[in-house]
Parts: structure tokens; C-alpha cells; sequence
């Protein structure tokens, strides 16, 4: 059986809660692309494809052709910031992308002028900037962020949004009694209760207008269940949390090999410099402590020390992040790995990945936008665990442990694809072809 899916008719609103490297780097690599002057390369949605059938019915089609996606002339973008430079002028000032490239999507960008965003210090504490909402509860706050969003869509003639958070990393902090439920919630933004985070009004204020919010960061966000109760009720898809591009992108990649060999690991040491706005905020220890968590729980969860103690029950994990500014977005992570084999003889594997950070993370972005559009008019809610494929932390149900191992992430992204279109599960057990 298929799933019915509504068409994707009319324009697509992406609204994003800052407007900085990742978010203009995705806007204006859209632009560009849909004038021709580059490929949307990194983004599985584009040029992606998923196999149908048997290996010998040659159904390939791309995943843009097989379910109904939001096509990029259909995108129109949006945000809030707390500064006040519009996109164009964002992405001169974050230098990821060539001057001359940009000068060429000017036009689109300069019209993406960031609304008035909400900010507290206490969460994001290195940066600061005057174009934030500085009157009112945060309750307040929530119904102007729902009223930007109503004013944003009639504006721009947009028939259905998507939310993304790609600010900055907020501080840590766990669930308190006031994420529990939706009305002790509700009650804490009437109070401006302090452990509500900015980046929780926007999830709320996006859930209750009916529009899907993924996030990019590794703030705690929409993952409570006040918020995850509200996405049901509203019957709203939800993903995240935190971009998964540079080093934990590496991790997910090798890890699995290392445990489909066998081979053990003791140590593992990653250090990062990085010297965009998102290196600055996290020279912050809260900030980075929020990065930290979800750095340092992907390879725990995917060696499984529980079920192999002799290959990685003492596996010693560190992780750095360190603000250079020279290096710009142009993020290096570095890996050193202690790994043995057969009789416990020592090996070592050393991992140099100069990347650049917001050119990884922009098709990222454009996939779970199309893809949280799709799931809407797919009618899924709640939490989506088959975009686990783009995140260092994935959301699950509670109580179920996430899955880190990106091939089988990519397995559950496609299948559940194949799903919505009433398609066969592809379980790789091939037994048919030698009957």
C-alpha cells in the first residue's frame, strides 16, 4: 500500500532562525543553482537516486522523480537574525562563497532582510546584535514569531512553510519540570520562565501554526516532550538535532567498518579549529558543551561497548573544538586512532579532513526542508526518524536508542521512501537471484 501524498503545489516557504554562514551558503547555492551556474552537489534529494525492485529491473529513477518534491523555483526564504544585514550582505561578511558568484544571486539575497529575532544572552553568550524582539513575556514573544510567519506567507504567496534552525549553538542544559508537559510550557513562557531557550519559542511558535521545524544545532530545542507531544497533536513532522558535516560525518563513516571487522579500538582523539561565527560561540564552555554531547555520543552508540567489551569497553574518546580566526569557515578536523586487530597487534589510522564547513552543511539543509514538506503532505507527525541520515544526535521515540551507523541510516531513509510509494523493502538478502 502507498501512502497518499498531497501534491507539491505553489511556493515553499524555508524560514530560518539565523541568518548566517550555513543558512545564506544554502540560499545562495540554490540561487546559483537554478541559474546554472553550479551543481547541487552533496545533496541527496537532487541527485540521489533509489534502486526499485530486483537488481535486474534496472529501476533507478532519482529521487526527485519518484516522490512528489518541492522543486527550487518553488523556494522562497526567510528568517530572523539579530543582525540586521540581509543575505546578501551575510554571506559577503561570512566568506564561504566567491565574491563573484554572489554578486550574481545579489538580487535574490539583498530581498531576504532578517526580521527581529529572539535572543538571550544566557543561551548564546559571545555574540550579540540589536535586531532582536526586546519587549514582552516570552509568550509574547512566541505570537510575534507566529505573526512574522503569517506575514511572511501572505508577503511572499507561500501555500506551506518549513522551519530550520541554523543559528548558533546554544548552552547546555537538560529537561526541567517546565518541558514536561504542553500546559506547564505554555505557563513557563507566560513567566518568561528561564529555562525555556530562544530556540524552543521558535519550535513552539513554528508547531503551533502547523509547520515542520528541524534542528541544526545540538541545542535541546524541540527534543521534550512538551514539544514532541505538541508535534503529534498538531500532527507536524519534526527532526534533528545538529548537522552532521565535518568530523562526525568521518565517524559515522569509519566506525561502522571498524566494528563490521571487528577490529578494536582504545583511543580516539578529534580536535577541530574553526574560525567562523559558529567557532566564536562555541570558545563559550556551555556552548560547547551542547556540540560536545552530541560529538562524543556517536561512536558509543555505534561500536557498542555493551556488546563487545573486549573490542571497545575502554575506548578513550576526546573531543576539541578550537577558535582560530584565520581559518574562517575552512573548519580542519583532525583524528588520530589507535585501532588493533588479530592477537591485539596495535595499528593506528590518522584522518586530516580540511573542509569546509557551511558548503557541507547547505545541502543538508535543502534535503530536510523538501523532506519535512514531503512527510507533511505525506500526513506523517511527530519525530522522523528515517532523517537520522543528517544529524550527529537523530531524535527517536522515547527510550529507543538512536541508530549513528550512516549506511544503515541511508538504508532507513530510502526505504521508508519506497514505503510512502507502496514500493518493496530492499533487504539485501539476494537469495532470490540463485534459485
Amino acid at each position: 500500500m502507498s501512502t497518499t501524498i498531497a501534491p507539491a503545489k505553489g511556493k515553499l516557504g524555508i524560514l530560518t532562525p539565523g541568518i548566517g554562514a550555513v543558512s545564506t551558503t544554502f540560499m545562495a547555492g540554490v540561487e546559483a543553482i537554478k541559474k546554472g551556474l553550479g551543481e547541487p552537489v552533496g545533496s541527496l534529494t537532487q541527485l540521489g537516486t533509489v534502486r526499485l525492485g530486483k537488481r535486474t529491473d534496472n529501476r533507478v529513477p532519482k529521487i526527485k522523480d519518484f516522490v512528489p518534491l518541492a522543486g527550487l523555483n518553488q523556494l522562497v526564504f526567510g528568517g530572523w537574525d539579530i543582525f540586521e544585514d540581509n543575505a546578501y550582505e551575510a554571506a559577503v561578511n561570512a566568506q564561504v562563497l566567491e565574491p563573484e558568484l554572489l554578486r550574481k544571486v545579489k538580487t535574490g539575497l539583498q530581498k531576504v532582510k532578517p526580521m527581529k529575532a529572539v535572543f538571550d544572552r544566557n543561551y548564546v553568550k559571545r555574540i550579540d546584535g540589536p535586531n532582536v524582539k526586546s519587549k514582552g513575556s516570552l509568550a509574547e514573544k512566541a505570537e510575534m514569531l507566529m505573526d512574522d510567519m503569517k506575514t511572511f506567507r501572505a508577503a511572499n504567496g507561500v501555500d506551506r512553510l518549513v522551519m530550520i534552525w541554523c543559528g548558533s549553538t546554544e548552552v547546555f542544559h537538560r529537561p526541567a519540570k517546565v518541558h514536561q508537559t504542553l500546559a506547564a510550557f505554555e505557563q513557563g513562557l507566560a513567566k518568561s520562565d528561564p529555562d525555556i531557550a530562544p530556540s524552543q519559542v521558535y519550535a513552539y511558535a513554528a508547531l503551533k501554526s502547523g509547520v515542520p521545524f528541524a534542528n541544526g544545532a545540538p541545542n535541546l530545542t524541540h527534543d521534550i516532550p512538551a514539544l514532541l507531544g505538541l508535534a503529534r497533536d498538531q500532527n507536524v513532522p519534526v527532526c534533528g538535532k545538529d548537522f552532521k558535516t565535518g568530523q562526525t560525518y568521518m565517524k559515522t563513516l569509519l566506525a561502522p567498518g571498524l566494528k563490521a571487522r571487528m577490529l578494536g579500538c582504545s583511543g580516539w582523539f578529534s580536535t577541530n579549529i574553526l574560525g567562523n561565527r559558529d567557532g566564536e560561540v562555541l570558545e563559550d564552555p556551555g556552548s560547547f558543551k551542547s556540540k560536545e554531547e552530541t560529538k562524543l555520543s556517536v561512536l558509543d552508540q555505534i561500536l557498542q561497548p555493551n556488546l563487545y567489551p573486549q573490542l571497545y569497553k575502554d575506548l578513550y574518546h576526546s573531543v576539541k573544538i578550537n577558535y582560530y580566526p584565520p581559518r574562517g569557515d575552512q573548519k580542519e578536523g583532525w583524528d588520530n586512532i589507535d585501532i588493533y586487530g588479530w592477537l591485539g597487534y596495535p595499528m593506528q589510522i590518522k584522518i586530516d579532513f580540511l573542509c569546509r564547513d557551511s558548503i557541507l552543511a547547505a545541502p543538508l539543509v535543502l534535503d530536510l526542508v523538501l523532506f519535512l514538506d514531503l512527510a507533511q503532505r505525506a500526513g506523517m507527525k511527530g519525530v522522523q526518524e528515517w532523517l537520522s541520515f543528517y544529524f550527529k544526535a537523530p531524535m527517536t521515540a522515547p527510550g529507543l536508542y538512536p541508530e549513528h551507523d550512516i549506511f544503515i541510516q541511508l538504508m532507513k531513509l530510502k526505504n521508508t521512501l519506497r514505503w510512502m510509494r507502496g514500493e518493496d523493502m530492499i533487504t539485501h538478502l539476494g537469495l532470490e537471484y540463485y534459485d
